[in-house]
């Protein structure tokens, strides 16, 4: 099973459950995971800390040396850097770099769980295409209050309300965008995390794969 080339993808708003959803089965099925929205929040922070004059080649040279692993270890997740984050996905020049990137990275692993906003509906749309997509779906009350939870822990001054108001708007850009818009595709399967419990979603999400797994052997 190691060796069979597979491709998942795991699509959704802010604070949906898709980070825990993909972390946690890539672990369980030995995947390589590519979280999209810590290469934004990325590029939004360089561009916060060193205000480049020129963003695109800026960019450009700081995602060509991009070791994808370095970034788990940064923090990425105060509110100023979720608001640019939002800015800076719908413009189609950084959003370039960022999805070359991300298809240098997936053509470079047989074994893929891509998660983000679009990856099915866009990035892994077609060479190469994903074997099987997820779109996680959550209330906006319990995804605030979640992402809410996530800051608190970190330490960060913020308040429900502002972190709700942050999900809203973003989530309202993310589906509104002209470019690489929030959708699910047709044959994604729905996780709903206001609903599941964490063991829940990741039954549903591994047998899913499982099918996907046995059907590719034939």
């Amino acid at each position: 099973m190691k060796s069979k080339k597979l491709i998942i993808c795991c699509d959704g708003g802010g604070a949906s459950g898709k980070s825990t959803g993909a972390k946690l089965i890539s672990k369980k099925f030995k995947l390589n995971l590519l979280n999209s929205g810590l290469l934004y929040r990325w590029a939004a922070k360089l561009i916060l800390e060193k205000k480049p004059k020129n963003k695109i080649s800026f960019l450009k040279k700081k995602f060509l040396n991009l070791n994808y692993k370095h970034l788990a270890i940064l923090n990425l997740h105060s509110q100023k850097i979720s608001d640019l984050s939002a800015i800076i996905a719908k413009q189609k020049k950084i959003r370039n770099i960022i999805v070359n990137y991300q298809k240098k990275f997936i053509n470079s692993h047989d074994r893929i769980c891509m998660e983000g906003r679009d990856s099915a509906s866009k990035i892994l749309s077609k060479n190469p295409r994903y074997d099987l997509a997820f779109f996680f779906k959550c209330n906006l009350k319990t995804a605030a209050y979640r992402r809410w939870k996530d800051l608190k822990s970190l330490n960060k001054e913020v308040t429900l309300k502002e972190v709700r108001k942050s999900l809203k708007k973003r989530n309202e850009l993310d589906t509104k965008r002209r470019f690489s818009s929030l959708k699910i595709v047709d044959d994604a399967v729905l996780i709903r995390t206001d609903i599941l419990s964490k063991l829940e979603m990741i039954d549903k999400m591994s047998k899913e794969i499982r099918k996907k797994i046995n059907s590719k052997k034939k």
